[in-house]
């Protein structure tokens, strides 16, 4: 048993194998906090925000691999134990504070405490990411990452134009042609790498799993407002897959694009 997850509680990832080359990774799926760490001493309507989670991703992401008959890999513990977008050192990784409200049970960690969220969640997550790609590139079978994540539409005060964005690394050779067909939509503003950068550290998978590998990648970030119905999430899956299919069918798949070791 663990320090922190207990033995009737379910492994802090959620894997399917998939068919095509697809890799859809969500990484905030889910506001579930480990029962050892109660609420963080926070009220319950906090851990329905976008501090806890990325509202609607989840559903996106699983109707996505669903569609695209890809693979899924989903986090099942909330970014508040600790964010798995983040490297582990980083002080945003366990947040003291999120969009301006405090986390009291993330403050003055202990060394052991620290530790086991590290152990238990963060590091089985990314082992589950790189099994599935070391699984592939023994199998000589291609790999296209997508992370999918949303995001509010104020942030501090701010509105935010965008209905989706478009995160790269320095290899935009994925990234570059989803954003163009997000950009052919009519009616979408559509941010590059906006409203988020790798300058907000928030590219660690893409860049761990997509970029040190050599494997085609890319995140998206929809407008959480624009994920509140089925209908809303049924609307966007429909138009994400057309782009991610086709944008994969302009691409060079040949196994090779999966041979790169992590």
């Amino acid at each position: 048993m663990g320090t922190l997850l207990a033995d009737d509680e379910e492994p802090a990832v959620a894997i399917c194998e998939g068919e095509s080359a697809f890799v859809v990774i969500c990484e905030h799926a889910s506001n579930r906090l480990p029962r050892a760490l109660g609420t963080l001493g926070l009220a319950p309507g906090d851990l329905e925000r976008h501090i806890a989670f990325d509202p609607g991703a989840a559903d996106l992401a699983e109707g996505l691999a669903e569609t695209l008959s890809g693979a899924l890999i989903r986090q099942r513990y909330s970014r508040l134990a600790i964010d798995c977008n983040r490297q582990p050192d980083l002080p945003d990784a366990i947040a003291v504070v999120s969009e301006g409200t405090p986390i009291p049970g993330n403050v003055n960690l202990s060394p052991q405490a620290r530790a086991a969220r590290i152990g238990e969640i963060w590091q089985p997550f990314h082992a589950a990411v790189a099994g599935l790609l070391d699984r592939r590139r023994v199998a000589r079978r291609a790999a296209l990452i997508a992370t999918i994540h949303s995001f509010t539409p104020v942030y501090r005060g701010v509105a935010r134009p965008w209905h989706a964005g478009i995160i790269s690394t320095d290899d935009r050779r994925f990234s570059d042609g989803v954003l163009a067909g997000l950009r052919r939509v009519r009616g979408l503003a559509v941010g590059d790498n906006r409203p988020y950068s790798a300058r907000d550290n928030v590219d660690h998978t893409i860049r761990r799993h997509g970029r040190d590998r050599g494997l085609p990648h890319v995140m998206i970030e929809i407008r959480n407002d624009l994920l509140r119905s089925g209908r809303d999430i049924a609307d966007w899956t429909a138009r994400l897959a057309v782009i991610l299919q086709g944008v994969a069918d302009q691409m060079d798949l040949s196994p090779l694009a999966a041979a790169a070791t992590g």
